[in-house]
């Protein structure tokens, strides 16, 4: 069962030194996007140049660093889905030293009333995927624990939000009318690929992680409405606030 997968008594197999050597430290904090337009967006608008790479087969993934007011602050193009998200933070952490993520990007609404035209900051994620029951004990829902922190930073920026708990699911595809109807009732308001996992890796190693979300498509009536999904994937204005938060948090 995969319920029985969490094993912290013996080592792994497949350690982070075997693939990439010894770890490195070039800065602490480091803000991740699922947006290839807005990765591309940053590279140039702020001249960063890459100071390393993820090793994957079928393309190596750049990650680049951008000094500000005397903070060093790194960012790179995550794969999506929990396992591949979580695996690139967790080598990103051996390789430059990463503790502190900022990760962002779309999510499905659970509940436009709450979450139109506002940042979704999650406090907790649904653990409907792989990825966190090899990194936590069982349970359905996994905390987020620095969403309160988020949602001080976004008072201080006076961006709208909405707190609540998020349903993460790779097979979305299978987001039913049952399962949603089970996820509402447990306060669920937006749907996403990643949060379990990336809590779940973050809180193995004692890293920090720093979630926010936009929603785009809607779940919450039988005909599925995409209309601003290409905006909460790709919206620009979304790496400056992750930015803001990074600036907020890094040493």
């Amino acid at each position: 069962m995969i319920t029985e997968s969490f094993d912290n008594q013996s080592p792994p197999i497949i350690s982070r030194e075997a693939i990439y050597g010894k770890g490195g430290h070039v800065c602490d904090t480091c803000v991740i996007t699922f947006s290839k337009k807005i990765f591309d967006d940053a590279v140039a608008r702020y001249h960063s140049p890459q100071i390393a790479q993820i090793r994957v087969c079928n393309g190596d993934i750049p990650v680049h660093l951008l000094a500000m007011d005397g903070k060093k602050i790194a960012f790179y193009l995550s794969g999506i889905g929990s396992t591949m998200a979580g695996g690139f933070m967790e080598e990103i952490n051996w390789i430059i030293g990463v503790r502190k993520f900022v990760v962002f990007g779309s999510a499905g609404s659970l509940d436009s009333m709450k979450t139109k035209g506002k940042y979704v900051i999650p406090t907790a994620a649904y653990r409907d995927e792989g990825m966190s029951y090899h990194y936590a004990p069982p349970a359905d829902y996994i905390d987020i624990s620095r969403s309160a922190a988020v949602a001080s930073i976004m008072d201080d920026l006076k961006l709208p939000y909405v707190q609540g708990r998020c349903w993460t699911t790779d097979a979305f595809y299978r987001e039913t009318q049952n399962q949603y109807k089970k996820r509402v009732a447990e306060g669920c308001i937006a749907v996403e690929m990643e949060l379990a996992g990336l809590q779940a890796v973050c809180d193995f190693y004692g890293m920090e992680l720093y979630p926010f979300l936009m929603t785009g498509d809607i779940l919450e009536s039988e005909d599925y409405h995409v209309a601003d999904l290409q905006k909460a994937n790709h919206a620009l204005d979304n790496f400056a606030v992750a930015l803001k938060i990074a600036m907020r948090i890094a040493s």
